[in-house]
């Protein structure tokens, strides 16, 4: 990164310190071409600095684990915002493996194929077999349950889940819990998650400590970014009130196809990047949809996200990256101190 462009966002990172927003209604769409910042988790509050380019030798050194978020990889799309999904996909994965640390694992959050055809999830399960984490959790995107309601998705990646899709993990004291929003999805209709699965929610959630740290993760983000174009979920705030005894809540969104981050108390909202091509910005298009952008830029608005969980200093780092960041320069790592 330029010392002009460090600058720059340093200037940015300290206009928002000063902005006199509270934290708790604070919105933040990362626009900064070829950057990205880490995010560290303190008792439900987020820290953030920039980061240069790519995953140096020191990326993810002292984390108790990290794992790999990727996102809308709309396996069989070919339309000019991206004739080759295939491939971004494969850079995308090319990317991880060259992590110098080894993630423990990877989440996809949805939209793993364009129109829910074997032949699309076979080439997506082809190309994750490449990935060095083995070990890959997944919850539908409205893509996934086109044409059978969602049962070919089940039947690959949803053994041993409730309902369309839901269920819940332990990792190294942190909980995971994998949402499903997008069944009997209307076009342009916000997200739900419907009654079964909030009852279940909510009973998964019974007896855990307060201290235990939460990520939630869904297709289409569990906050309401743009209700025009269904960018929400409808019955988010019934959720939300399940983890709000919890001293830190991560919560994980596709979808949308661009970084947004949103704190509120304790919890702290992120969408990741498409790994096949970009949407317009809320409200800067007639409607939401692929948006072509000049081929040598693609790969800039294409990414993935890298979490970092550190137990003993008991935060959380995320880091998002393009497609078409260089891998030579060091990032950042999370270091916060508190209970989460």
């Amino acid at each position: 990164m330029t010392d002009k462009n460090k600058d720059r966002i340093d200037q940015k990172l300290q206009d928002l310190n000063n902005d006199g927003v509270d934290r708790r209604g604070f919105l933040k769409c990362m626009a900064w071409a070829g950057t990205g910042l880490v995010w560290t988790m303190s008792g439900g509050i987020p820290s953030s600095r920039a980061f240069a380019k790519g995953h140096g030798k020191d990326a993810g050194k002292g984390g108790d684990f990290s794992f790999v978020q990727i996102s809308d990889s709309h396996i069989g799309f070919n339309k000019p915002a991206n004739p080759d999904v295939t491939a971004t996909l494969q850079t995308a994965i090319n990317k991880i493996n060259s992590m110098p640390h080894k993630p423990d694992f990877i989440i996809h959050t949805g939209d793993l194929s364009q129109l829910s055809k074997p032949s699309e999830f076979d080439t997506l399960d082809q190309v994750l077999k490449g990935a060095s984490a083995k070990q890959v959790y997944y919850v539908p995107g409205e893509h996934d349950m086109l044409s059978d309601n969602g049962e070919q998705f089940l039947q690959r990646y949803g053994k041993g889940t409730k309902g369309s899709g839901w269920y819940s993990f332990d990792q190294k004291g942190v909980h995971f819990v994998g949402l499903v929003n997008v069944a009997n999805l209307k076009a342009g209709g916000m997200g739900s998650l419907g009654h079964e699965q909030l009852e279940w929610l909510e009973d998964d959630l019974k007896g855990r400590s307060a201290s235990t740290p939460i990520v939630l993760f869904a297709h289409i983000p569990l906050w309401t970014i743009y209700p025009d174009w269904g960018w929400g979920t409808d019955d988010s705030e019934q959720a939300l009130s399940y983890v709000k005894r919890f001293g830190s809540v991560t919560v994980l969104n596709g979808h949308i196809h661009q970084i947004m981050q949103k704190v509120e108390g304790k919890v702290s909202f992120h969408t990741a990047m498409s790994t096949a091509f970009p949407q317009p910005a809320p409200g800067t298009a007639p409607s939401a949809g692929p948006m072509k952008v000049p081929a040598d830029q693609l790969q800039k608005v294409l990414g993935i996200t890298d979490v970092n969980y550190l137990v003993s200093g008991r935060s959380l780092a995320i880091v998002d990256s393009q497609l078409g960041e260089s891998d030579a320069s060091s990032a950042g790592s999370g270091g916060g101190a508190g209970g989460l």
